[in-house]
This record gives structure tokens, sequence and C-alpha cells, in this order.
């Protein structure tokens, strides 16, 4: 299997990557600007490091040649979703796991809604909802990943939610969202055609902890 992991010079995409190393034998392909220099690290024969950025097709197209899957570690907009999308399909790319926000659908419920309201706005009418619908829209076996607030740590357990499901973690770490990914690629998570949300056991909050 290969996997084109786009935008993949981000903190998620860098825990996903040394996850897919370490726990698959997937081989991978890495689209960053200046990813040779910023993804040295993880040269080795099952990874290969291709420079530019999204609004280049032809390195875009080059990436995802050959790839099974693509994850976009990037919330994008319904322009580069929508420009993104028929570049996958033409590859003959078939799984598209795409990274998004919660309350697209207005799922935030709970204490956690009013502060995650006045601080992101209203995402249910943003451009983020609108790039989801994009990619539901499409004939793809996708996954759209609705993040919750992101830190860094180790140990803890992930709470998954579907759509239509209320949303109510303040917080998850990047080491639970990297290695639901890597789970989803391997077949240990069955998810397919799905938008669930990501959040941590236990932070049903007013807000995430860290402010």
């Amino acid at each position: 299997m290969k996997v084109t992991i786009l935008g993949a010079a981000g903190q998620i995409a860098k825990l996903a990557t040394r996850y897919f190393l370490e726990q698959t034998e997937v081989e991978l392909v890495l689209f960053a600007r200046n990813a040779q220099a910023r993804l040295q690290e993880f040269v080795s024969p099952r990874v290969t490091l291709v420079d530019g950025d999204f609004a280049d097709t032809a390195q875009v197209s080059l990436a995802l040649a050959g790839a099974d899957v693509a994850f976009l570690a990037f919330v994008g907009d319904d322009q580069l979703v929508g420009h993104l999308l028929p570049l996958v399909e033409k590859a003959g790319v078939s799984r598209f796991i795409v990274s998004s926000v919660p309350d697209i659908y207005q799922e935030i419920e709970g204490p956690f809604q009013d502060w995650y309201r006045s601080n992101t706005g209203i995402m249910w009418t943003s451009h983020v909802r609108k790039a989801a619908d994009v990619v539901e829209a499409s004939d793809l076996d996708y996954l759209i990943l609705r993040i919750t607030w992101l830190y860094n740590a180790e140990g803890k357990k992930l709470h998954v939610t579907r759509k239509g499901e209320p949303f109510t973690e303040a917080q998850v770490t990047r080491q639970l969202v990297a290695q639901f990914v890597v789970d989803a690629v391997s077949g240990k998570e069955d998810f397919h055609r799905e938008s669930v949300g990501l959040g941590e056991v236990g932070t049903k909050w007013e807000k995430p902890s860290f402010y």
C-alpha cells in the first residue's frame, strides 16, 4: 500500500509518518513545501519526498501517482479541497482522509459549546463546512476528521463520534489523531465514507485545559 500525506511537515503529519513507519509496511510519499529540507529525518527506502505547494498541480499529481490513500493533514477551505479532489480522483486514489474541525454540523453540545463558538465563530456556514460538503459529494472512500483543540501528550484515550452524534470534548492530543489515521488506513478502525469527531475521553469541559 502507498499513502501520500499532503501537508506532511505539520505536527500531526510527522507523528503519523513515524507511526506508519514503526507499525506498518506501507510506502509513504510526503508532500510539503521544501520537503527535501524539512523532512530529511524520514528519508528511507519506504519514503519519497516531494517538494511543492498545493497550488502546484503538477507536483501534487506527482505526489499522488500510484497512491492508494491520500491524507490531507491540513484544514483546508472549499477552494483548496475543490482543487485537490479532482487531482486525487484523476490519480486513481481510492481513499481520501481530510482534516477538519468540529461544529460544521452544529454538533458541539454541552459545557464546551459557548467557549468553542466564541473562539471559532459559526463553523456550519464557513468555508470549512463547504469543504466537507465537497468531499461528501464525491464518490471517494472518504474520511473527514473533525478534530477538537489540539495539544501534545502520551497515554490518552480517544473518543470517536459519528456524524449526527453530539460532540462534547474540549481537547485531543496530536498523538491520538495521528494514531487514528494510521489505524484507519491499516483497518484497525473501520470507518468509510464518514465524518467523525475526534475528542479525548474525559474532557467534557467548558474549555481546553491549556486555556
